[in-house]
């Protein structure tokens, strides 16, 4: 059923927001995925707070020379089934969670992304970034390193006190 003219303009101002609000937009392949597979990938990406879309790219490519921001981006290779992916919240959310679909649905493979900057940036690149671990991950690793100094010094206070009191302890019984 084809899609009034309302209905695609909504469609225009939904895409827009969701590219001006998120931090890397993922696009892909996915001719060949079943449905059932993509509704798997739809809850997958719900629970990494990504957004999953599979939108004409007619209407993307109209969002985008809508955006100020984005109206520089190369649309030359939104072309054939595509689904984007968008987050908000992480820069490399959208990536991971379509490569982590991508291992058991071989139908799926990057095209590029669309930074907030209105760059695009290759398949390699998102693969690459697909591959870094979390914000949250690398949050809790550099917060691990800074405390470990000093849970280091803690422990070896910590170790002599015990044994300064079995000491004092030990002369008190002599």
């Amino acid at each position: 059923m084809a899609l009034t003219k309302q209905e695609k303009n909504d469609i225009v101002v939904e895409v827009s927001e969701l590219l001006t609000s998120s931090k890397l937009t993922v696009v892909a392949k996915y001719q060949g995925t079943p449905v059932k597979a993509m509704q798997t990938l739809r809850k997958q990406a719900k629970e990494g707070n990504t957004v999953v879309k599979v939108v004409k790219n007619r209407l993307v490519i109209k969002a985008i020379q809508q955006n100020e921001q984005l109206k520089t981006v190369d649309v030359t290779d939104l072309n054939g089934q595509l689904l984007y992916a968008f987050s908000a919240d992480d820069e490399v959310a959208p990536a991971q969670v379509l490569a982590r679909f991508a291992k058991t649905n071989p139908n799926v493979e990057f095209v590029g992304a669309i930074q907030p900057d209105g760059k695009f940036i290759s398949a390699d690149d998102v693969k690459v970034l697909a591959t870094l671990p979390s914000k949250q991950q690398l949050i809790a690793d550099v917060l691990a390193t800074l405390s470990s100094p000093v849970n280091d010094v803690m422990s070896a206070l910590s170790g002599n006190l015990h044994a300064l009191l079995d000491a004092v302890e030990a002369k008190a019984s002599n």
